[in-house]
């Protein structure tokens, strides 16, 4: 029976997140959800009672495998800097495999559907980022800039490398435009 319910649940999270990506929050209705998720809308209300409650759950839940994604095997690396390629590698990586949550996270970050207390939840994931700016910062590795800047421009920066990535060809080196990214990103940050 749990097998069941997490199907079903599981069903109308993916199709949700291929049609809010495809279609946006307006465009997208319960009753599409429902129809190509292939359930009935009554099983969708008793997971999610709103539409609201389910691209909330649906953002909590993508943007907390990204955060595990994103501090894959930091732990390994010896260095600050090498700690923040790791992330930055990691965070480029799960863009380009992972091209429809990539898309949701970029629309949906500044949506006035995600509330207050889902954001909130959220950046709990990301605590390990936070600690990790702010080391570099005491430490002299990285400028004294804001950490939340800090990380917004890394993230940005991460956006615009994934973005390039998947509008290139296939004969592009995605090690090297990672690294070129990695390095514009860290000359902008680094201590000299």
């Amino acid at each position: 029976m749990k097998e069941q319910i997490k199907d079903k649940r599981t069903a109308i999270m993916e199709t949700a997140l291929k049609l809010f990506t495809e279609r946006g929050f307006h465009g997208t209705s319960t009753a599409q959800i429902s129809k190509d998720a292939g359930v009935a809308t009554g099983t969708l209300f008793n997971y999610f009672p709103t539409k609201e409650d389910l691209i909330n759950s649906l953002y909590f839940e993508v943007k907390g495998d990204l955060s595990q994604a994103m501090g894959k095997d930091i732990e390994v690396e010896s260095t600050f800097q090498d700690k923040l390629r790791k992330i930055w590698s990691n965070l480029v990586k799960w863009g380009v495999g992972n091209q429809d949550e990539f898309l949701f996270v970029g629309q949906f970050c500044s949506s006035p559907y995600i509330t207050k207390f889902t954001r909130d939840e959220v950046m709990k994931e990301y605590v390990f980022l936070h600690k990790l700016v702010d080391e570099g910062i005491k430490t002299g590795e990285i400028r004294d800039f804001s950490a939340e800047l800090t990380i917004a421009m890394f993230y940005q920066g991460s956006r615009a490398v994934v973005n390039f990535i998947l509008d290139s060809d296939s004969s592009l080196d995605e090690n090297k435009v990672l690294e070129d990214g990695f390095q514009i990103i860290w000359r902008g940050l680094a201590k000299k």
